[in-house]
């Protein structure tokens, strides 16, 4: 596993030093960060489509963050991906996730959005990278809850669509040696460990469907985040470093009664300050091999963010497992061959 590493989004802005890629990755790695994750919608640190078509520019930024100290650990397009499969109840709502001159025109927001993608597969290999992040879209959200009833077959051909938007931008990013990491969020139909599996035998369980692993997102709906590593470690191919808290009361669950962040039972935490056994989550990746970067994502109802990422790269440090090379009880081994390992076994009487 490497890391730590940060995700820029929630921190680029107007001022200095989140105003700049040379500001904030210099930022970043004074902080102790050796990687940053890339938002490739924000115009202030990226510009994609050069970066899909320039190796020049590539370098460039490359060099821009090896001066502050960190690399490129993946590139982000969660709200690019988003845009790929969107219900019109919500296109309201996602239109400003779109550049203005196409909003309130789905069809060529979507055709922007999936192209968007491509881009990002291209430029991700020129990066280096092996694992992109993104969110799926959603068509069937509306539905989350079977009331009223669901019609027969609609689940079904949800996915199907939704597999059929997404299968040319998984064979875009297969071509290019990179790993499509869904995160597996509340508001995307890829939300769960059994969504997850609907889609990826949707299409066909392509290679290059894989999962960016949250732990927080578990908390809010009540999964076990560690027992999903053990079904699903294989395709976990990026890590999202979150913290997360869920406190029911008698007013309130899982669903948070339209409540603030601060209000809701369930809400998100710097890093130490949640729920998350981050000592299970980092054991259990290690023991798969899980060689993908730990990346802070901050989202806290409560901790300034400059105080959640000054404290986040030393938590993340501290949680980071060297693997062991060798048993521990090595040192009582003794030289071996079958005639005594059968002799061991009583096999060699008579």
């Amino acid at each position: 596993m490497k890391g730590p590493a940060i995700f820029l989004a929630q921190f680029a802005g107007d001022e200095a030093p989140f105003d700049t890629l040379g500001n904030i990755t210099k930022w970043a790695g004074d902080l102790g960060y050796k990687g940053v994750q890339i938002p490739t919608w924000d115009a202030r640190l990226f510009d994609l489509k050069r970066a899909a078509e320039s190796q020049d520019y590539v370098d460039e930024i490359k060099g821009t963050c090896a001066a502050g100290g960190v690399e490129v650990t993946e590139l982000s397009t969660h709200l690019q991906g988003q845009l790929v499969a969107s219900h019109p109840a919500y296109d309201r709502l996602f239109d400003g996730f779109a550049p203005a001159g196409l909003r309130g025109n789905v069809d060529a927001r979507t055709e922007w959005a999936t192209e968007q993608l491509k881009l990002a597969a291209k430029a991700s290999r020129r990066f280096g990278c092996t694992a992109h992040a993104t969110f799926s879209g959603a068509l069937l959200w509306h539905t989350v809850y079977p009331w009223p009833q669901r019609p027969a077959g609609l689940v079904e051909e949800g996915f199907a669509e939704l597999a059929r938007r997404w299968k040319p931008i998984l064979d875009a990013f297969d071509e290019n040696g990179v790993d499509v990491c869904y995160e597996l969020h509340p508001g995307e139909d890829l939300h769960d460990g059994v969504t997850f599996e609907r889609f990826l035998e949707a299409v066909g369980n392509h290679a290059r469907a894989n999962i960016l692993y949250d732990p927080s997102h578990f908390v809010l709906q009540q999964l076990d985040y560690l027992a999903f590593i053990d079904i699903y470690h294989e395709r976990i191919r990026a890590f999202h470093v979150k913290d997360a808290e869920f406190r029911p009361n008698g007013r309130s669950g899982v669903y948070g009664g339209y409540q603030g962040w601060v209000e809701r039972p369930g809400r998100f935490r710097s890093l130490g300050d949640g729920q998350v056994d981050f000592t299970a989550i980092f054991s259990k990746l290690t023991q798969y091999g899980y060689a993908g970067w730990a990346v802070l994502e901050w989202e806290c109802a409560l901790k300034h963010p400059e105080q959640g990422a000054a404290e986040g790269a030393p938590f993340i440090a501290r949680h980071m497992i060297r693997r062991a090379d060798k048993a521990f009880d090595d040192f009582a081994g003794i030289a071996t061959d079958r005639a005594f390992l059968r002799d061991v076994l009583g096999l060699n009487r008579g």
